[in-house]
């Protein structure tokens, strides 16, 4: 195969349902694009939960493929399509994963999230980080009901993941794992997937359009309202005197309106293309997950190309990527807030342009076009 010969990809994905809001069906989209305008043919074998859900047995049908293994394959679609590389992103809940061990042709997969290792994929259970499923306690989950807060639920995840994920039938079949943070191949490192396996490929956002509105003194959240994401008690520490937007929706909507003070505003959900339109115009963005996060996540991408520092806590991803690229401030839950507000208030306007220019040099559509086609060309090869 010539270096510069356009590939035929195929793309896996099983999408997730509209009424669980995630950035990796977004990413799915947006990759597919980039690789199409990139040069390549790029096809989308997909599973739609909103088109399956409302099949007869739908539930019993995907509990038992999680469990097993055995399933919906796209093996038909994917030898019709004959691809130079497939790129499977996510098989949970509608695709089962078996087929992978039978695929003979150059295979990709990102890890997205933590699901081989822990059955809610976040590794994240009362109110700090969790691991112990991946440190040999391999049934703590079903005890715990930690998928959707039911064991019956649960149980199908608990007995995929049983063995660890070195025994997954897809991170063992597949010739690389895509990782998209330092902190993810650390921990899968740790669940015993040898690094060498692995390929740190962050994700990127499409370059913003060009801004030039001058920032105002409010600040901004952007994420689902939920326990892992910390959003409670940040603003249980929010000071009256500084104005901050809430952008998105989660069950914990009415508590957080209550511990709100007069100065934090709710916007609800918005659309990708209004939310890129405000960020430009806010001081900085505010980042509180506690969960580990699989990924770097989309909402401090968007806020670095838009300019935006970020004020991250401790237990992400996030403070990893901020110390390495110096693209805000890291502070502990448990330090003053006011202290660390004081001091991102300093510092903050002398890093957007800094903050545009990382943005530009590692987490680009191009520069993450040309990481992606390395690897699938060196397995192609």
């Amino acid at each position: 195969m010539t270096a510069d010969r356009p590939l035929r990809i195929a793309l896996v994905h099983s999408f997730y349902g509209t009424s669980v809001p995630g950035g990796e069906n977004t990413v799915v989209a947006d990759q597919a694009a980039a690789l199409g305008r990139a040069g390549h043919e790029v096809h989308v074998v997909a599973a739609r939960t909103d088109d399956l859900a409302a099949r007869p047995l739908h539930a019993l049908r995907c509990a038992a493929t999680v469990a097993t293994g055995q399933g919906r394959s796209p093996s038909a679609a994917l030898q019709a399509i004959g691809p130079d590389v497939v790129h499977v992103h996510n098989l949970f809940p509608n695709f089962g994963r078996a087929w992978a061990t039978e695929w003979t042709g150059p295979l990709v997969a990102t890890l997205h999230n933590y699901r081989p290792l822990c059955a809610s994929a976040v590794l994240y259970r009362d109110g700090a980080p969790c691991t112990r499923c991946p440190d040999g306690d391999r049934w703590a989950g079903l005890r715990n009901g930690c998928y959707r807060g039911s064991r019956l639920a649960t149980l199908p995840l608990a007995l995929a993941t049983r063995h660890g994920a070195a025994h997954d039938p897809l991170l063992r079949r597949a010739d690389r794992l895509i990782v998209l943070s330092a902190l993810s191949r650390a921990t899968y490192e740790r669940a015993g997937i040898p690094s060498a396996r692995m390929a740190l490929v962050p994700n990127f956002v499409p370059a913003p359009a060009a801004d030039t509105a001058a920032p105002t003194q409010a600040w901004v959240y952007v994420g689902r309202l939920t326990e892992e994401k910390g959003i409670l008690d940040l603003l249980r520490r929010w000071p009256r005197r500084a104005r901050l937007d809430v952008i998105g929706t989660g069950p914990l909507e009415r508590d957080c309106k209550a511990v709100a003070p007069a100065s934090v505003r709710f916007l609800g959900a918005l659309e990708r293309g209004a939310l890129r339109t405000l960020l430009p115009g806010y001081r900085g963005a505010v980042f509180t997950s506690r969960c580990y996060e699989g990924a770097v996540p989309l909402v401090y991408l968007e806020a670095i190309a838009a300019g935006l520092p970020v004020l991250a806590f401790e237990g992400s991803s996030v403070p990893h990527a901020i110390r390495a690229e110096g693209t805000g401030t890291v502070t502990a839950w448990d330090a003053p807030f006011e202290d660390a507000l004081h001091a991102a208030e300093r510092v903050f306007p002398k890093l957007r342009e800094h903050c545009r220019a990382v943005y530009a040099r590692q987490y680009g559509e191009q520069v993450w076009a040309d990481r992606v086609t390395g690897l699938y060309r060196q397995l192609t090869a």
